[in-house]
């Protein structure tokens, strides 16, 4: 197959490069490295299975030659307000990814008569009523908060995708990625397990925002691509849970790698600086996952922060 990525160039769209292309595929990749760094796809130069464009989704794109799969994965992760780490919101940016991004490869997609997947994201659910979240879940989500740039991105994508198959036939998949963690994480993009990871490396406290309670289910990025690649060979339309249902408090976490990095520090409470859409709960219900693609996530979190952390140590040029 001949597959368009978009967000080619982030932590989750080199892995997929990397993925379809050891499988056999011809991948473009597509990116603008507004957050995407171009070191996640330098190893590939050269590959005759790769070519790369720089262009942002937001304006109207051309492939040229025929293309049997579009992957929407270009969007600005979602911010975490409370952190002090982190890139700047980039919240319009944000916006017109999940909006005119989503309907210009479709633009690509319905030309093609191509297979369309839509990266969507477990933040879509909110600060969740229900637990696990299921698929079938509509979210507790504010339109307006701090995160809403985001969460209101991927809904609209959501709904947008859903229109092109049902009102163009479009074969498409939407899946929805919860926390996931591994090498190719950004430094600074203020998710916890970088921050964590980072000030743990640096014998300092872990600053846990809130009173650390809030739960979160960190999936290694193996096992995502695993899923995403069992996605787009399926014939699934409609929204899937892809994430380790394993579920873990912030304290936990950051125990987890005090203990595995022998930081003696303690760790930092801000209970003022939570901001009041973060999540309380976090966990994917993957019975979908499960029954559809044949799919269960394989790295437990020790081991998964044991593949991951060697990586931090390169970047910060510890030994």
């Amino acid at each position: 197959m001949r597959i368009l990525i978009t967000g080619a160039a982030g932590f989750l769209g080199s892995h997929l490069c990397d993925r379809l292309i050891a499988s056999g595929h011809e991948v473009i990749g597509m990116d603008n490295f507004i957050t995407g760094s171009s070191e996640n796809l330098v190893h590939l130069a050269g590959n005759p299975r790769f070519s790369f464009i720089r262009h942002d989704v937001a304006n109207f794109i051309f492939v040229p030659g025929k293309i049997d799969a579009v992957l929407h994965f270009a969007s600005p992760a979602s911010p975490n307000p409370a952190s002090p780490f982190g890139y700047p919101n980039l919240p319009i940016q944000t916006m017109k990814a999940g909006a005119l991004g989503t309907h210009n490869t479709f633009g690509v997609a319905r030309a093609h008569n191509a297979r369309y997947i839509l990266a969507s994201t477990s933040e879509i659910y909110g600060d969740p009523q229900i637990h696990p979240q299921r698929e079938d879940y509509w979210g507790h989500v504010d339109p307006i908060g701090l995160r809403s740039m985001y969460d209101e991105s991927k809904r609209f994508a959501e709904a947008l995708t859903m229109a092109y198959h049902r009102y163009h036939n479009i074969n498409t998949g939407i899946v929805r990625i919860f926390n996931t963690y591994g090498p190719r994480m950004r430094l600074d993009d203020g998710r916890v397990i970088p921050n964590f990871i980072q000030q743990a490396l640096k014998q300092e406290p872990l600053t846990i925002y809130g009173d650390g309670k809030q739960t979160r289910s960190f999936c290694y990025v193996d096992d995502l691509i695993d899923g995403i690649e069992k996605m787009i060979f399926s014939d699934e339309n409609m929204p899937v849970n892809i994430g380790n249902p394993d579920e873990f408090t912030i304290i936990e976490l950051a125990n987890l790698i005090n203990e595995i990095l022998k930081n003696p520090a303690e760790n930092i409470y801000q209970v003022g600086k939570v901001a009041g859409d973060d999540p309380l709960r976090r966990q994917p219900d993957i019975v979908r996952a499960r029954k559809i693609l044949g799919w269960d996530p394989k790295v437990d979190l020790r081991s998964g922060l044991l593949k991951t952390i060697p990586f931090f140590k390169e970047k910060m040029g510890i030994a």
